[in-house]
C-alpha cells in the first residue's frame, strides 16, 4: 500500500504540473490569437487514453498513456510532434510562425513563468496553513553524526554545527546544508571549544560520488512505551529508559534500531540509564529484529520553534522560499555536468523516494512546488526540444534578424528529442542499478 501511496502521489503531482506548464502556453498563444490544436496531459504516441473536443472549438484536449510531461500542439509550430507536412502548407494569420518574434517569445516563455508562479502560490499556502516548524542546532546537545566525506574534510561526530562562513546555522535544513557547500569555512562547538574547519575544494563532488549524505543528528534512542509479552517487556525496558550503548559500544536512534535489525534471534547486551542509574539489560529481538518498543519522537525530545505567518505575511515567505529553491537549484545544476553529477542522476524512481509511503498533504505540497521550481528550471536548458531551445532560437532571431530555416529547426528539434529521450533513458536507469544493489 505504501508503494501504491508513492506513485499516486506522483502522478498526482506530475499532472498538476503538466497542467499548469501547458496552459501557460496556451494562455499566452491564445492571448495572441495563434491556434492551439492539442492539450495534452501527458503523452500519447500511438494512442490517447481520453480525448475531446468541445463544440465551436479549435483544441483537442485529452489524456496520453506515457507519464513524461505533457504538450500543446501550436499551429504552424515545430515541436515534438514534428508535423512536417503542415509547415510545407501556405503560412496562415492564426500560426505560430506569422506571429511576431516578441509574441513567439512570450508563448514559449509561458510555461516556465506559470511553473514559477505555481511555486510562488504553494510556498505561500505552505507558510500560512503550516507555518514553519524546526528544530534549532543548539537544541540537540549530543551534535550530529558524520558521513565518510565529511570525516575527511575535518568534522567528528558530535559536533555542533554553529556557522557557515560568517552566517550562522540556525537548524539543519536545506538551507543550512546549501550554506554548508558554498562556505570557505565551517565553525563547529566540539567539546565546548569552537574549532573552524577549511572546506576541501571538490567538497561537494565528493558527497555526490559517495552518495551517503553529510551529517545527521545523533539522536537518543528513549523509550516512549514498551508492547506486554515482547522481548522489550521480557528485557524489563521501562518507559523513559534511554539506551546508550549496545555490546559496550556507543550508539543513537539510528543505529540502536540497525543493530536490533541486524540481531534478530540473537540476545544482545543493552546499556540503559534510567534515572540516575546505569543497567544493563540483555534483549533477544523478535526473527523480524524488532523489540516491541515505541521510541520517543523529537517533538517528545526536544523544543521545536514555530513561527505561523498571517494571509499577508505568508505571500512575502512563500515567495522568498520558493525564489530560494530556485536559486539553490541553479546552483546546484552546475554539479550536473561533472561525472559524479552525472553518476547521481535520477529519474522516476529517485523523485518518488522524497514522497513519503503515507500521505501527508504538507509534504505533497512542499515536494510539488520543488518539483514546479525543477521543471521551470529544467526547461529553460538551452536544448532543443525543450522550451529553452525554442527560447534561444527566438532571442537568436530577435538579435540578429535573422530567422532559422524550417529545415534547421526540424533536424535542431529531432536531435534534442532524441537526446533528451537518451537523458531520461540513462537517469531511469541509474535509478534500476541502484535499486539492484
Amino acid at each position: 500500500m505504501g508503494t501504491l501511496t508513492v506513485i499516486l502521489q506522483l502522478i498526482l503531482s506530475l499532472s498538476l504540473l503538466v497542467i499548469v506548464h501547458e496552459f501557460g502556453h496556451f494562455l499566452f498563444a491564445r492571448l495572441f490569437k495563434i491556434r492551439v490544436e492539442k492539450f495534452r496531459i501527458f503523452f500519447d504516441p500511438w494512442r490517447t487514453l481520453f480525448k475531446f473536443k468541445p463544440k465551436n472549438s479549435d483544441t483537442e484536449y485529452g489524456i496520453g498513456w506515457l507519464p513524461l510531461g505533457g504538450y500543446v500542439k501550436i499551429a504552424g509550430m515545430i515541436d515534438e510532434s514534428l508535423d512536417t507536412d503542415q509547415m510545407k502548407s501556405e503560412p496562415q494569420p492564426w500560426e505560430f510562425r506569422t506571429h511576431p518574434a516578441w509574441q513567439r517569445l512570450l508563448v514559449m516563455f509561458g510555461g516556465v513563468l506559470f511553473n514559477v508562479l505555481l511555486a510562488f502560490v504553494i510556498y505561500s499556502g505552505v507558510a500560512y496553513v503550516w507555518g514553519k516548524t524546526y528544530l534549532p542546532i543548539s537544541e540537540v546537545k549530543t551534535g550530529m553524526q558524520f558521513s565518510p566525506v565529511a570525516h575527511q574534510a575535518g568534522f567528528e561526530d558530535g559536533d555542533i554545527l554553529l556557522r557557515a562562513d560568517d552566517q550562522q546555522l540556525l537548524s539543519f535544513d536545506e538551507d543550512a546544508f546549501a550554506k554548508v557547500l558554498d562556505a570557505k569555512t565551517v565553525t563547529v562547538q566540539r567539546n565546548g571549544v569552537e574549532k573552524t574547519i577549511q572546506m576541501p575544494e571538490k567538497f561537494t563532488q565528493n558527497l555526490i560520488a559517495e552518495n551517503k549524505g553529510f551529517a545527521s543528528y545523533r539522536f537518543p534512542f528513549v523509550v516512549d512505551s514498551v508492547m506486554p509479552s515482547s522481548p522489550a517487556s521480557a528485557a524489563l525496558l521501562q518507559k523513559e529508559d534511554e539506551v546508550v550503548a549496545i555490546n559496550g559500544q556507543r550508539m543513537f536512534m539510528d543505529e540502536v534500531r540497525t543493530t536490533f535489525h541486524n540481531n534478530p534471534n540473537i540476545a544482545v547486551t543493552l546499556t540503559v540509564a534510567r534515572g540516575n542509574d546505569t543497567l544493563n539489560l540483555k534483549i533477544t529481538p523478535n526473527e523480524q529484529g524488532l523489540v516491541g518498543v515505541m521510541m520517543k519522537g523529537v517533538a517528545q525530545l526536544y523544543k521545536l520553534e514555530s513561527e505561523r505567518y498571517g494571509l499577508l505575511e505568508s505571500v512575502p515567505v512563500g515567495i522568498g522560499n520558493a525564489v530560494h529553491k530556485l536559486t539553490s537549484y541553479v546552483h546546484s545544476m552546475k554539479y550536473v555536468f561533472t561525472p559524479e553529477g552525472a553518476q547521481s542522476l535520477g529519474g522516476f524512481g529517485a523523485i518518488a523516494q522524497l514522497y513519503p509511503s503515507s500521505f501527508d498533504w504538507h509534504t505533497f505540497w512542499y515536494m510539488t512546488g520543488f518539483l514546479s521550481v525543477i521543471l521551470a528550471v529544467m526547461n529553460l536548458l538551452p536544448i532543443p526540444g525543450l522550451d529553452g531551445g525554442h527560447i534561444l532560437f527566438v532571442l537568436f532571431e530577435i538579435v540578429t534578424r535573422r530567422k532559422p530555416s524550417q529545415e534547421f529547426l526540424i533536424r535542431a528539434q529531432t536531435i534534442g528529442m532524441v537526446f533528451l529521450l537518451m537523458l531520461a533513458l540513462y537517469a531511469n536507469l541509474n535509478d534500476l542499478f541502484r535499486f539492484l544493489k
